[in-house]
């Protein structure tokens, strides 16, 4: 078993409920300085404050959450306002409807677009796994393989399913060398975390897994 600061070092500690309030996403952010998470990823409306509040803590949050249906320049728009309140991370949802009707290009132009909007920071592209079909999948591995994005995402968690052991290594077997995974989406043991890592993924995003320590 890895030691479980191992395994938090390689966690986005996540809070993206809708009722999640300001002294909770506080909270958070203290957990992830004592824990030593690689991230807090939390709503939009609290990157600024929670900037300010734990300098240091890399702070991540969400665009175009959870269903990824908003226009491009909406998505844009939502990752530049991100970065000026500080995000160090991005994590985007697909355009899901274009991936079903095949429109591949739609897809991959959306995520450059993000990307650029980026200005150098990680990106990490959504695609909802538990909507689509094997080879779906394996071909979306591939667009996001060529936008430039750092990482490939399994779910949002708030989906019909989320993080699965073949999903990630079918994801390892079909993304480019280079490209990262986070696994995300009812991850709430230790040992599910574990068995993601050991299964090619390099980020863990999970709401429960400090609880567990503390």
């Amino acid at each position: 078993m890895m030691e479980q600061n191992e395994i938090l070092s390689r966690v986005d500690h996540t809070l993206l409920t809708p009722t999640a309030t300001w002294e909770q996403v506080k909270a958070l952010c203290d957990e992830g300085k004592q824990f030593g998470v690689a991230s807090v990823c939390i709503p939009p409306r609290y990157v600024k404050r929670a900037n300010d509040y734990a300098g240091g803590l890399k702070i991540c949050t969400v665009i175009g959450f959870p269903n990824g249906y908003a226009t491009p320049e909406v998505k844009v728009f939502e990752t530049e306002d991100a970065i000026r309140d500080g995000a160090d991370e991005i994590d985007m949802v697909i355009n899901q409807g274009l991936a079903k009707a095949g429109d591949w290009e739609g897809v991959l132009t959306e995520i450059k677009a993000v990307k650029e909007s980026c200005k150098g920071r990680i990106l990490k592209v959504i695609i909802e796994a538990c909507n689509f079909t094997q080879e779906e999948k394996i071909t979306l591995c591939r667009v996001v393989s060529m936008s430039g994005a750092e990482f490939i995402k399994t779910s949002t968690g708030f989906a019909a399913g989320g993080a699965t052991v073949e999903d990630v290594r079918l994801f390892r077997e079909h993304i480019s060398p280079d490209m990262r995974i986070k696994a995300a989406g009812g991850i709430r043991t230790f040992e599910q975390a574990q068995a993601m890592l050991e299964a090619g993924a390099d980020r863990i995003g999970a709401s429960a897994l400090i609880a567990l320590v503390k």
